[in-house]
């Protein structure tokens, strides 16, 4: 794959994956504290111990400071787990962690809701919080959906 475009027998959209990486643009209000919820129902990644893919649903929530992420940077970067054999718990602190290194938001949630394989379901949560920020306050509830 070259910086520009698709390599021999890759298609465009493997491409802008492959190079995918988190955007970030200007807060617009960043005076305020307001809430954004993102959520992306068609994750998948593999399991390390067997291959089988996984399924979930990783929503987002985080109340931005400076910068927003930009949402096609979001979509691209989660695609590129679709291939990866990662364990649920690691893919959730390693999206937490990257979010936070791309956006320093104020305050952050990330949960992975994982579809039943096996008889089990998992849900894990990972939560950032910027030093010295008292999390969201009241108004901005921050509920299992966003």
């Amino acid at each position: 794959m070259s910086e520009t475009g698709p390599g021999p027998g890759e298609r465009y959209g493997e491409a802008q994956i492959a190079r995918a990486r988190l955007e970030v643009v200007p807060n617009p209000a960043p005076e305020r504290d307001y809430k954004i919820a993102l959520s992306y129902p068609e994750f998948t990644c593999l399991c390390p111990r067997s291959g089988y893919p996984d399924f979930a649903t990783i929503r987002i929530t985080y109340v931005p400071d400076e910068s927003l992420v930009e949402l096609k940077s979001f979509k691209l970067y989660v695609n590129r787990f679709r291939n990866q054999y990662v364990f649920h718990e690691a893919v959730v602190n390693k999206i937490l962690d990257d979010f936070v290194a791309a956006a320093n938001p104020r305050w952050v949630r990330v949960v992975g809701d994982f579809n039943v394989r096996g008889n089990v379901k998992t849900v894990v949560t990972a939560v950032y919080q910027q030093p010295g920020y008292a999390g969201p306050p009241a108004y901005l509830h921050v509920d299992a959906e966003g």
